[in-house]
């Protein structure tokens, strides 16, 4: 989607998207090699009674849909980071997840017109529409400076 596409209150929905088991240990096991994380026979005593994703695993996951659905073939390039993070439930193997993007903000910079800013709101939900994941995002956009 281009920038001039987004509006303040705009719903957009992403996915769906199935992760495996493999997928999450793989995750894991180079990115956050927790027992629970990676051992499915460890984790099912554990105190998530099974194995579970990363949260930065759900952020990843929750950034490819953002990208597949609204941000490939635009004007995005970069991002000052987010307002908050939050892991409320676990992503587990077998869940199929979608992405609720939320627009908040959309406008161009005062000091720099040839900038747009987009803050929006993203919740991961899986299939049981048990949210996930929740953040806010500021998204920069590269514009045409008017003349």
């Amino acid at each position: 989607m281009k920038f001039a596409e987004f509006y303040p209150g705009q719903e957009i929905e992403a996915g769906p998207y199935r992760v495996s088991q493999q997928e999450i240990i793989e995750f894991a096991e180079r990115y956050d090699p927790q027992w629970f994380h990676t051992d499915p026979a460890a984790a099912a005593d554990g105190p998530f009674d099974g194995l579970i994703a990363s949260g930065w695993h759900s952020c990843g996951i929750a950034m490819r849909l953002a990208v597949e659905r609204v941000l490939q073939g635009s004007e995005s390039y970069a991002s000052p980071g987010l307002r908050y993070l939050k892991w409320l439930q676990p992503l587990r193997p077998g869940d199929s997840v979608t992405l609720q993007l939320t627009v908040l903000d959309v406008r161009r910079s005062s000091k720099r017109p040839q900038l747009g800013i987009l803050e929006w709101r993203w919740r991961l939900r899986n299939q049981h529409a048990i949210e996930l994941l929740d953040l806010e995002a500021t998204s920069m956009f590269k514009l045409e400076t008017e003349r």
